[in-house]
């Protein structure tokens, strides 16, 4: 999150605009860790939620965050790729007060009653209880870095200004130093995302910063006790002695703290809901088959568990799904009257709401299929596997679906699918069948309504979701061996006749 990307709303006009009425107003400093620490407190005892849209952390990671905020320690998450360290660390930010006064002008955020440096301290003695003092929200008293190789130390602490030492300042003096991301965050939180890939020289750089509260650019030393709290992430792999880690910054930091992926089904799909932006509706039991798929590419022997695989699998996966989905409604015309009450209702000129008809797509499970190609990138395999990337994601797949195909039907009476094709009948669908067409070839089925209630499509379902659950019993039928199943060369799926 670069500094130019944010825009910092307007404070309060009632705020405290000088130190003096600063001061009147019974305001009184607090350090960053204290802020965090007081309002971590309230919220606890309030019962009000402190970690806005992290899933599946309650009883594992954020308590350990919780006490690691209580003590006052600066932290590291330490996790494989996707499991949530960033959007964990960002939502750090939502425990600073909503608005906190600075000196106005000052690069370093301070404080009004505590300023830092010989300039802004030298203005407070001048101006007394006319400072002029400005109000800084929350949303920028955040910084971020992504470690990588050619980070410098000018980057994260500051360097020497040429154009200032041309004016005639000399090098001793503080006001020549350009200061990096580290200390333009004081007075918040800083995060630094993959932290062993610093060059030890940078690591070195961070360990008064963490410890002595100074920093040192080219030489000269300058006392700056800095308020903030940092946080690193890193992969438990390289954050150890053997990888790429100096231990005296290991030693700086007061909390370790393990995350993890979804321990649960239930979690997984939680997640999924709350991130994945679906262009199409996908029923809960296409959802239910991707969430099993990402964990089973996750446990697979044939994955490189060092790299992980991330919950955006997942996510892109149900995306793709939805757009597969709605691909073939643009592509078929399967259109509909019912308004679409988000994207697609707009007020008119004269105040009215503009009907406008939107695709019915409805994603089935043989949308999936396109998965396997398209996020194959995401997952890194065991060198052994080159080549068969696709054979065996397809094979997971095909798991996943049969092992939600017994939970979710299990014990339903399904001869009325297999019954339509005993007399040679196929049944035939794909990416270009309509849900239409696919219900034609079907008819009427005994057993339908109760598969339809089973996958929690109600009373009244849509054609398409009708068309999803037909296929999705038709698949699990073939992969529990009681229906044959063949592709054309027009990519079309016919099912008929017994394995």
């Amino acid at each position: 999150m670069s500094e130019s990307s944010r825009v910092s709303p307007l404070p309060p006009a009632d705020l405290p605009t000088t130190l003096g009425a600063l001061r009147a107003a019974g305001h009184r400093y607090r350090t960053v860790k204290q802020e965090l620490r007081d309002n971590l407190q309230a919220r606890m005892r309030a019962g009000a939620p402190r970690f806005d849209g992290i899933v599946g952390y309650d009883d594992t990671v954020l308590p350990e965050v919780e006490r690691a905020l209580l003590a006052g320690h600066d932290m590291v998450l330490l996790g494989e790729r996707g499991q949530g360290k960033t959007r964990l660390i960002r939502s750090l930010v939502a425990l600073l007060d909503e608005w906190t006064p600075v000196i106005a002008g000052s690069v370093l955020n301070e404080h009004p009653l505590h300023p830092i440096t010989p300039t802004s301290r030298a203005l407070v003695a001048e101006t007394g209880d006319d400072l002029p003092v400005d109000w800084l929200h929350r949303s920028m008293r955040y910084g971020e870095k992504l470690a990588t190789p050619d980070t410098s130390v000018g980057d994260l602490i500051g360097d020497v200004d040429p154009i200032r030492l041309a004016q005639g300042r000399t090098l001793g003096d503080p006001e020549t130093i350009h200061f990096g991301l580290v200390p333009r965050t004081n007075r918040g939180i800083f995060a630094v995302n993959e932290l062993p890939d610093l060059a030890e020289r940078i690591q070195v750089a961070l360990l008064n910063v963490l410890e002595e509260r100074d920093i040192q650019v080219r030489g000269y030393q300058l006392r700056l006790p800095l308020d903030l709290l940092l946080v690193a992430s890193a992969n438990p792999e390289d954050y150890t002695n053997r990888g790429r880690i100096i231990t005296p910054l290991k030693d700086r930091f007061g909390a370790e703290i393990r995350t993890h992926y979804p321990t649960e089904l239930e979690l997984e799909l939680a997640l999924i809901r709350q991130e994945a932006d679906l262009v199409a509706e996908v029923p809960e039991h296409v959802l239910e088959v991707l969430a099993r798929f990402a964990r089973a590419v996750r446990e697979s022997p044939s994955v490189d568990p060092r790299s992980g695989v991330s919950a955006r699998f997942a996510i892109a996966a149900a995306e793709t799904v939805a757009a597969a989905a709605l691909r073939r409604a643009c592509l078929l015309g399967e259109d509909s009257s019912v308004e679409d009450d988000v994207l697609r209702r707009a007020p008119s000129s004269t105040g009215d709401v503009n009907k406008v008809p939107f695709l019915a797509a409805v994603a089935r499970v043989g949308d999936a299929v396109s998965v396997t190609s398209t996020l194959r990138g995401k997952v890194e395999f065991e060198s052994g596997e080159e080549g068969r990337e696709i054979e065996l994601l397809g094979h997971l797949l095909r798991t996943a679906v049969a092992e939600t195909f017994r939970a979710r039907l299990a014990g339903l009476d399904l001869s009325g699918f297999t019954a339509l094709v005993e007399e040679g009948q196929t049944i035939e669908t794909g990416e270009l069948v309509s849900a239409a067409e696919l219900l034609r070839q079907v008819g009427t089925v005994p057993g339908l309504a109760k598969v339809l209630d089973r996958l929690g499509a109600g009373d009244a379902p849509s054609t398409g979701q009708a068309a999803a659950a037909v296929e999705f019993v038709l698949e699990g039928l073939h992969l529990s061996r009681r229906l044959g199943k063949d592709v054309t060369d027009a990519g079309r799926t016919r099912y008929g006749g017994r394995t």
